[in-house]
């Protein structure tokens, strides 16, 4: 088929004897991972709300992330991070400027003036680095790595057990299972979004990170079933249980072979 590789297909071709049907079920693993993509994305955009939230009010400042609060300092990688998103931010408002507000920026960019030989990329960037960005704008483009790398080790001392264990209230959850479930989800959401597939083991053991998430991202000792719960169990249900069955037919289907 021209539009699928028989690279692309071949496990399943050979899985079930037929470029149809190697087809078929190829569409059906996409149509998993689109369900599994969905709550994945549900559960990033919870824990960097949940995180920025923690961490505004623990710092006690907004431009926390481009300027470091008090005596706290982020890691290399982070750093990097923030300002490629900053870069990022800035490409994004620049795009949307009329053609009146970029020449503004000229004014600011090239204080005593131009030269005339100023490539058209330099002039650009020289522009952009004038546009002041928001938190808010910088915190949109950062990335799932930026989120979970903040409850890697390296911040156990310095975020994690002064405030964002808040993020996990229950006491029994540590930095190190948190930091494991969140390393979980991201490999799979790479994969999805390279649309690779994810099934069996990868599949159950994703789910239960999303599940594990779900369950105790800001959820009370008090709750029984936190908000985050409330909106993704039917979701929960429907997508393991399209996975269990999806992966019993491929089973059942190689043994058959």
């Amino acid at each position: 088929m021209a539009f699928l590789s028989h690279e692309r297909l071949q496990a399943l071709i050979e899985l079930t004897g037929s470029e149809i049907r190697a087809i078929e079920l190829h569409q059906e693993i996409l149509a998993l991972g689109c369900e599994l993509m969905k709550l994945i994305a549900i559960v990033e955009v919870a824990l960097r709300n949940k995180v920025v939230d923690n961490l505004t009010q623990h710092f006690g400042v907004e431009e926390w992330l481009q300027h470091s609060p008090g005596q706290f300092s982020w890691r290399e990688r982070e750093v990097d991070r923030i300002t490629q998103a900053i870069r990022q931010a800035r490409r994004a408002a620049y795009a949307k400027l009329s053609q009146a507000d970029k020449a503004v920026l000229d004014t600011r960019a090239f204080p005593a003036g131009r030269h005339a030989q100023t490539r058209h990329g330099e002039r650009v960037k020289k522009r952009q680095e004038r546009i002041q960005v928001s938190d808010g704008q910088v915190i949109a483009e950062l990335t799932l790595s930026f989120w979970k790398g903040l409850y890697g080790q390296k911040y156990q001392q310095t975020l994690w057990r002064p405030t964002l264990k808040r993020t996990f209230p229950n006491r029994k959850v540590s930095r190190s299972e948190v930091a494991s479930q969140l390393e979980t989800i991201y490999q799979s959401r790479n994969r999805l979004a390279h649309h690779e597939p994810v099934l069996d083991k990868r599949f159950r053991n994703t789910v239960g990170a999303v599940q594990f998430v779900v369950r105790e991202l800001g959820t009370l000792p008090d709750e029984d079933e936190g908000p985050l719960s409330v909106l993704l169990r039917d979701d929960l249900v429907r997508v393991t249980r399209s996975g269990n069955e999806l992966s019993n037919r491929l089973y059942t289907i190689g043994r058959a072979m």
